[in-house]
């Protein structure tokens, strides 16, 4: 099925969307942008090309190209012991002989577990929490420290603090703010100029930034979602601002960057790391060769968001929404749409 704008539209009142927007990537380039929808619901505020959505967890994905661009400069090194980087903080001396390396934690493999009933969004009454504090469950986001409580590279494990880890090596290595590192390395140079990772929505803000909502469609509390994490899920942006690094890393395959990614480091994000098959650098992997796909996910208070791509075929898809329907993103509007795309 091949879906048109009245089917999404169609669609978006059976999952009681409210807003959505996606881009598409054909032969390397931007093919197209579409918007459908409000930002906010009960308004006029309609979604176009500029909103800006809540990406949640797709701020992995960013964080994967940062860490590969600063092993590209000398500044990172993605096997040697975290703790040799790290100065502010240390990952908990324990048991096991494998090391916990920037490598294991961006693939999830890296023996730390996130703890039960942690990293939810950020009470925006509260003041914002330091990332140390976080690590050593010092705050209400994560009441217990962080530590290996497993063998390093032996099982996957979804870890959000696995990535506040690599925010935290990123900041003591540069010196810098995770936010600022991300603008002065990928964001500005690649024009991303909708893309940031804020601690709070200002009035100013507010212009292009979408509400959050419900399955019911209703407005979430507050309006809005706040993740004290940038590195792992603190990022909002745009479609096409995602397919801006979608083809930036395209372009980093074949020996064209714009923000001195090596063919070799661009490449190592798209492999297998220790042994799971699925399981790249910031990515998640499907397929082999030609037909390779990867992909990251974005599911958190109000909003949802996919981006898949097709490195070696030049082609890829960036959807979000600023609607939870309470449903995996592929048994939503989001699959819908992605199989239909899939298909052209």
């Amino acid at each position: 099925m091949k879906l048109s704008k009245i089917n999404i539209e169609e669609r978006m009142q059976h999952y009681y969307i409210r807003g959505l927007s996606l881009a598409t990537i054909k032969d390397g380039q931007m093919s197209a942008t579409e918007s459908y929808g409000v930002r906010e619901t009960g308004t006029n505020n309609v979604v176009d090309p500029d909103t800006v959505f809540n990406a949640c967890s797709m701020s992995k994905f960013v964080t994967g190209m940062l860490v590969m661009i600063l092993t590209d400069k000398g500044v990172l090194d993605l096997d040697a012991e975290v703790n040799e980087q790290l100065l502010t903080w240390k990952v908990p001396h324990h048991r096991f002989s494998a090391k916990v390396t920037l490598r294991r934690l961006l693939s999830h493999q890296s023996g730390i577990m996130d703890p039960d009933d942690s990293f939810s969004e950020r009470n925006l009454i509260d003041s914002e929490p330091s990332m140390v504090d976080i690590l050593e469950g010092k705050t209400v986001y994560c009441k217990t420290p962080i530590e290996v409580n497993i063998e390093p590279g032996s099982e996957f494990h979804y870890s959000d603090a696995g990535y506040c880890i690599i925010q935290q090596v990123i900041e003591d290595v540069t010196g810098k703010p995770f936010g600022q590192v991300s603008s002065e390395l990928i964001f500005t140079p690649l024009k991303m100029e909708h893309s940031s990772f804020p601690t709070d929505i200002s009035k100013e803000r507010m212009a292009h930034f979408s509400c959050g909502h419900n399955r019911d469609g209703q407005l979430i509390d507050g309006g809005y979602s706040i993740y004290p994490y940038p590195a792992s899920s603190g990022l909002w942006t745009t479609p096409e601002d995602l397919g801006r690094l979608i083809i930036e890393l395209i372009d980093s395959l074949n020996g064209q960057s714009k923000i001195g990614l090596t063919e070799m480091k661009a490449a190592e994000m798209l492999r297998s790391q220790d042994g799971t098959e699925w399981a790249g650098l910031g990515v998640f992997k499907d397929g082999a060769e030609e037909e390779l796909e990867i992909s990251s996910l974005g599911w958190g208070i109000g909003f949802q968001s996919m981006m898949v791509a097709y490195p070696h075929l030049k082609n890829g898809l960036i959807i979000m929404t600023n609607t939870d329907t309470g449903l995996h993103q592929l048994k939503g509007i989001i699959g819908e749409v992605y199989h239909s795309m899939k298909k052209r």
